[in-house]
C-alpha cells in the first residue's frame, strides 16, 4: 500500500472519527433534527458543485425507487437516530456502537445473499452484542440503566448495514462516488420536514456550534467519501476497510481534546468486547457462497 492510499486512508478515518465529536459540539445549540437537516443541506451543496464540476449524470429513471429508498435508511434514518441518540451517548461510546455495523452486514449478507458464516463467524457475532448489550446499559454508579439513545445508534449501524449489502449492484453501474452523491441528495429530500424553525435555531446558535455543523457537512459528509473512493480504487477493500477498527479510538481520544469528554468504564469495556467481536466476524467468519 503507497503512501498516497495510506494518505487518503487517514484523510478519511479522521474526519469520520471527529464527526462524533462535532455532533456533541453541534447538540449544543442546535436540535437533533436540524442538526440533521443542516449537515446534509452543507453536503448536498458540495456534491452539487462536484456534479457540476465533473458533470456528473443523473440515475437512470428506474433506479430512483431504489435509491430514494437507500438514501432515506442510510442518509435519513442514519443520521437522525444517530444524532437524537448523541443527546445521552457520548462521542467515544457512539462510535463504539457505529462500530458494529460490520456484524448487521453480516448477518444481512447471510439471510439475503445466502452467504455462509462459520462457526468463529456466529460466535464474533455473539461476542460482539454482548458488548453492544454493555455499553447499552450504561454506566451509572450504583446501578445499571438502559441508554434509550444507545439502542438509537445501534439502529443507525442497523440501518447503515441494510444500505451497504443492497448498495451494490448500483455501486457497480454508478460507480461509488456517484452513487453517494445521489443517496446524500435522496436522503436529504426527506430531512426537509424539519425546515420549520431552522433558520431562526442558525440566528440564535453559537459561531462555534454552527461551525461544527458545516464542518460535519463539508468534510466527513462530503469530502471524505473523495478520499474513501479514492483509497478503495488504489488499494484491496479489504486492507482498506480494516483502517475503520481505529476509527473509535481516534474518535474518544478527539472527543477528550474537542470536548473534555472521558468515556465511562463500563463503556471501554464494552466497546472493546465489541470491537473484538467485529474483528472475529471479519476475520475468522469466512463468509462464502452457499
Amino acid at each position: 500500500m503507497d503512501s498516497r492510499v495510506l494518505l487518503a486512508i487517514g484523510l478519511t478515518i479522521l474526519p469520520w472519527a471527529s464527526a462524533f465529536a462535532g455532533i456533541r459540539a453541534g447538540l449544543q445549540d442546535y436540535s437533533p433534527a436540524h442538526l440533521t437537516l443542516l449537515r446534509f443541506l452543507v453536503a448536498s451543496a458540495v456534491m452539487v458543485a462536484y456534479a457540476l464540476w465533473v458533470r456528473m449524470p443523473l440515475p437512470e429513471r428506474r433506479d430512483m425507487p431504489a435509491i430514494l429508498g437507500l438514501g432515506f435508511l442510510g442518509i435519513t434514518v442514519y443520521h437522525t437516530a444517530l444524532n437524537f441518540g448523541q443527546v445521552t451517548v457520548k462521542a467515544g461510546p457512539a462510535a463504539l456502537l457505529i462500530a458494529v455495523g460490520p456484524v448487521f452486514v453480516a448477518l444481512m449478507s447471510y439471510f439475503f445473499l445466502r452467504e455462509r458464516l462459520s462457526a468463529w463467524g456466529w460466535l464474533g457475532i455473539a461476542v460482539a452484542f454482548t458488548g453492544v448489550a454493555l455499553i447499552a446499559v450504561g454506566n451509572h454508579p450504583g446501578s445499571f440503566q438502559l441508554e434509550p439513545g444507545a439502542l438509537l445508534i445501534v439502529l443507525s449501524a442497523f440501518v447503515t448495514s441494510v444500505y451497504f449489502v443492497f448498495q451494490r449492484k448500483l455501486v457497480r453501474k454508478y460507480n461509488p462516488l456517484n452513487f453517494t452523491a445521489y443517496t446524500i441528495w435522496a436522503g436529504t429530500l426527506p430531512l426537509l420536514v424539519f425546515w420549520p424553525g431552522l433558520w431562526s435555531e442558525m440566528q440564535a446558535a453559537s459561531a462555534q456550534a454552527t461551525g461544527s455543523v458545516v464542518y460535519l457537512g463539508v468534510v466527513p459528509g462530503a469530502l471524505s467519501y473523495l478520499t474513501w473512493n479514492y483509497a478503495l480504487s488504489r488499494a484491496p477493500a479489504s486492507q482498506v476497510t480494516s483502517f475503520l477498527y481505529v476509527s473509535p479510538v481516534f474518535a474518544t481520544l478527539i472527543a477528550y481534546f474537542w470536548l473534555g469528554e472521558v468515556p465511562g468504564v463500563l463503556a471501554l469495556v464494552g466497546g472493546g468486547i465489541a470491537l473484538a467481536g467485529v474483528v472475529i466476524v471479519n476475520t475468522l467468519g469466512k463468509v462464502t457462497q452457499q
